[in-house]
C-alpha cells in the first residue's frame, strides 16, 4: 500500500510561488491517479488538481493557469507548482491517491491521503 508524505508548504506573500511535493512509498505508485486538495479553516476540503497515470491533468477553475501538477514515477513523487499565489489560497494542502482508473475530483473517491502541508499566503 502507498503512503504519502507532503512537503514544501510555508508562508509567502501574495504573488509568490511555492512547489509542493508528495513522496509516496511503495512500488505501485505509477498505478495511482494522484490528486491535490486543500482545506481552509472552516471550509470543506476542495479539489485543486489531478494527474492520471498517463499524465492527463485537470484543475479547479480557481487555480487554472497558475498551478501545475506533475509526477515523476521514477521518484515516486507528485508535485504541485503554485504560481501567483493569492491570500484565498491559504489552506492545508493534501496529496491523495486513487487506485481505480477513472479520474475523479471528489475527495471521497480517493483511497489514500497524506498528512497535509500548510500554505499561508499573506496580502
Amino acid at each position: 500500500q502507498v503512503q504519502l508524505v507532503e512537503s514544501g508548504g510555508g508562508l509567502v506573500q501574495a504573488g509568490a510561488s511555492l512547489r509542493l511535493s508528495c513522496a509516496a512509498s511503495g512500488r505501485t505508485f505509477s498505478r495511482y491517479i494522484m490528486g491535490w486538495f486543500r482545506q481552509a479553516p472552516g471550509k470543506e476540503r476542495e479539489f485543486v488538481a489531478v494527474i492520471s497515470r498517463e499524465n492527463t491533468t485537470a484543475y479547479a477553475e480557481s487555480v487554472k493557469g497558475r498551478f501545475t501538477i506533475s509526477r515523476d514515477n521514477a521518484k515516486n513523487t507528485v508535485f504541485l507548482q503554485m504560481n501567483s499565489l493569492k491570500p484565498e489560497g491559504t489552506a492545508v494542502y493534501y496529496c491523495a491517491a486513487r487506485s481505480l482508473p477513472k479520474m475523479l475530483i471528489t475527495a471521497s473517491a480517493y483511497d489514500l491521503w497524506g498528512q497535509g502541508t500548510q500554505v499561508t499566503v499573506s496580502s
